[in-house]
C-alpha cells in the first residue's frame, strides 16, 4: 500500500475508534440519567451498523475502480436528484427543514452523498473534453449542477450548499477554468447578497448572537454558549473520559455536531491537539497522494475529496470553538451520523483506490 494512503487510513481509523468511544460516552450518560429510554448500546451499535453497511459500497468501489466510477457519475447524479426530490415530497419536517427520508426504519440524508457526487460529475464532464471548457460548455455544466444544488437549498440546507460550492471553486482553479467565467459573477453575487442581507433584521440578529451567544441563551445562542463552557472547562488535560457535565443534556446534540466540545471537556487542550493533528495528517497525506497521481481525473478526485473531508472538519471545529457561526456540520468519521459516515467512507475508498492504481501504474512504467 502507498505509504501516504497507509498513514491516512491509520489516522482515520484512530479518529473512528475515538468517535465510537465518544458516541457511546455521550449517549450512555443520557440513558443512565434517564434522558432517554433506549438501550445503553443503541447509538454505538447503530454507528457500527452504518460502518458495516458502508463496507458494501467500499467493496463495490474497490471492484469497479475510480475510472468506472467517473463514467457512472451521470447515473449517480440522476439518482441523487431523485433522492433529493423524494426527501422534499415524503421526508418529515424536522427543525424547519426536510433533509431526511426513512429507509428500512433508518433515516437517510441524500445530500450527504450528493456532496461527493457533484464534484465527481464535474470531474467526469471536464476530463472527457479534449480542450478546456468554453463559456457555453461551462454554462451547461453549471446548469446541470444547479439542479441538485437548488433542491438542497429548498430543503433548506445552506451549509451543505456552501461546502459543495467551496469544493467546486477548488475544482475550477485546479481545472484552470477562466476566472472570468466564475470568479467575477461570484464576486458580484456575494457583494449584492451582502448588501441585501445587511438590510434584513434577522441577519443582524444572527450576527449579534454569533458574536455574543449569551444574548439568546434560550434560543439560537444556547448550543454555542454551552459548547464554549464545555471546551473551556477541559483546560489542559481535561476532566477525564466519562466525566463531562455538558453531555447531561446541557449541550443538545452532543453526539452529533458538538461532539468535539465534549471531547475537549474530557480530554482538554492535549486531546484536541491530537484530534487536530490527526485531521492535519489526513489533509497532508491526501494532497500528497494527489500530487503523485499522473492521470488528471485521479488527481482531481483525490484533491477534491480530501478537501471536502478536511473542510468539513475545519468547519465543525471552528463552530465548536466559537470562531464560526453555528451551522449543522458533522465531524467526519467522529460524530454520530449514518449518511455522513457512509459517504465519507466511500470518499476515503476512492482516495485509497486512486493511490493504489497510481502506484501500480508507476511500477508498470518502470
Amino acid at each position: 500500500m502507498n505509504r501516504y494512503a497507509f498513514i491516512m487510513l491509520s489516522s482515520i481509523s484512530v479518529l473512528f475508534v475515538l468517535g465510537l468511544v465518544m458516541v457511546f460516552n455521550t449517549t450512555s450518560a443520557q440513558i443512565l440519567d434517564r434522558f432517554s429510554d433506549r438501550s445503553l448500546y443503541y447509538a454505538l451499535v447503530k454507528q457500527l451498523l452504518y460502518a458495516a453497511i458502508s463496507a458494501i459500497g467500499v467493496i463495490a468501489i474497490w471492484s469497479v475502480g475510480y475510472r468506472s466510477l467517473l463514467s457512472l457519475s451521470p447515473l449517480l447524479l440522476f439518482l441523487g436528484v431523485i433522492g433529493l426530490i423524494l426527501v422534499l415530497v415524503f421526508g418529515p419536517k424536522l427543525n424547519g427543514a426536510r433533509r431526511w427520508i426513512s429507509l428500512f426504519g433508518n433515516s437517510l440524508q441524500p445530500s450527504e452523498f450528493v456532496k461527493y457526487v457533484i464534484p465527481l460529475y464535474y470531474i467526469y464532464a471536464v476530463t472527457k473534453q479534449k480542450s478546456s471548457l468554453d463559456w457555453l460548455q461551462f454554462l451547461r455544466l453549471l446548469g446541470v449542477i444547479c439542479i441538485p444544488l437548488g433542491l438542497i437549498l429548498i430543503e433548506p440546507d445552506n451549509g451543505t450548499v456552501a461546502i459543495i460550492l467551496s469544493a467546486l471553486i477548488v475544482l475550477f482553479i485546479l481545472s484552470q477554468i477562466n476566472w472570468v467565467y466564475w470568479a467575477l459573477p461570484l464576486a458580484i453575487i456575494c457583494c449584492i447578497g451582502a448588501v441585501v442581507a445587511s438590510q434584513m433584521p434577522h441577519v443582524s440578529d444572527r450576527l449579534k448572537i454569533y458574536l455574543h451567544p449569551e444574548y439568546d441563551l434560550k434560543g439560537k445562542g444556547h448550543q454555542p454558549y454551552q459548547a464554549r463552557i464545555a471546551a473551556g472547562s477541559g483546560r489542559l488535560f481535561g476532566r477525564g473520559i466519562g466525566e463531562s457535565l455538558q453531555k447531561l443534556e446541557y449541550l443538545p446534540e452532543a453526539r452529533c455536531d458538538y461532539i468535539a466540545a465534549i471531547f475537549a471537556e474530557e480530554c482538554g487542550f492535549i486531546g484536541m491537539s491530537i484530534l487536530i493533528f490527526l485531521y492535519a495528517m489526513v489533509a497532508f497525506c491526501g494532497f500528497a497522494i494527489a500530487l503523485q497521481v499522473k492521470e488528471i481525473g485521479g488527481f482531481y478526485l483525490v484533491a477534491s475529496f480530501t478537501f471536502l473531508i478536511c473542510f468539513q472538519a475545519f468547519l465543525n471545529l471552528g463552530i465548536v470553538s466559537g470562531l464560526l457561526p453555528s451551522k449543522g456540520t458533522n465531524l467526519p468519521f467522529f460524530s454520530q451520523g449514518g449518511s455522513s459516515l457512509i459517504a465519507n467512507m466511500l470518499a476515503l475508498t476512492v482516495i485509497i483506490k486512486v493511490a493504489e492504481e497510481s502506484k501500480q501504474q508507476l511500477k508498470n512504467d518502470d
